[in-house]
């Protein structure tokens, strides 16, 4: 698949803030209400840049012994990405459990790899690749080394 220019970046960032904005991310967050959960899906709370205030998204993650990893499809630009630069300290919430921690942008990483392994069996690692794919603009992977492990 060719590379997209800049120009053609930013739109595509745009468009899907505003689906993720107004649809996705409140939906998601309905279904977490209602207690219907995902082992995939977890709330990431970052601290806001500008307003300081704590920022709740849901995000997809796969969590090991030491930490997690997500990705930020959009690089960056994503508000959680912006907030992360500008106060690492994070605190992430699988199911019930909350996990305080350190995020780091890791720029060399396979994120196509990392997107396969959320996934297990061949399938599910194929349609998460193919999610990512269309979603993303510049995708970037993200370490978060969590202050327990």
């Amino acid at each position: 698949m060719p590379e997209r220019t800049p120009r053609a970046a930013l739109r595509k960032f745009r468009r899907e803030r505003l689906l993720g904005r107004y649809l996705v991310n409140p939906a998601v967050a309905l279904l977490d209400r209602l207690g219907i959960r995902s082992s995939l899906i977890a709330e990431l709370e970052t601290t806001g840049a500008k307003s300081g205030r704590a920022r709740r998204v849901p995000v997809t993650v796969t969590i090991d012994a030491g930490g997690a990893w997500l990705i930020s499809q959009h690089g960056h630009r994503s508000g959680w990405a912006r907030n992360i630069a500008a106060d690492p300290r994070v605190r992430l919430r699988q199911g019930k459990h909350w996990y305080s921690g350190t995020a780091a942008f890791i720029p060399n990483d396979d994120v196509t790899a990392r997107a396969r392994s959320f996934a297990k069996g061949w399938i599910p690692e194929s349609l998460a690749v193919r999610t990512m794919k269309a979603l993303e603009s510049e995708a970037i992977s993200v370490r978060i080394t969590f202050a327990d492990a």
